[in-house]
């Protein structure tokens, strides 16, 4: 009862650790200034299209090839 007692103890802390050792605040977009008023907008400027679509191509790819590999076993 104690051992059980004690691992739930130590999940515990390091399920619940991480809500509280942020490492710093998220910077205010824009600079703190009022949105729209700069030149990255409120959502900031991350780049989403040519990485998207590199991971999208290669996932598709990788299952192209699983199943090319089980559908040639099944023809042996």
């Amino acid at each position: 009862m104690k051992k059980a007692l004690k691992s739930l103890i130590v999940a515990g802390i390091f399920l619940t650790l991480p809500l509280f050792s942020l490492a710093q605040t998220p910077p205010h977009p824009n600079g703190g200034q009022a949105p729209g008023s700069g030149n990255t907008p409120v959502g900031g400027g991350a780049p989403l299209g040519s990485g998207l679509i590199v991971l999208l191509s290669l996932g598709a790819g990788y299952g192209l090839k699983k199943v090319y590999k089980v559908n040639r076993k099944k023809i042996m």
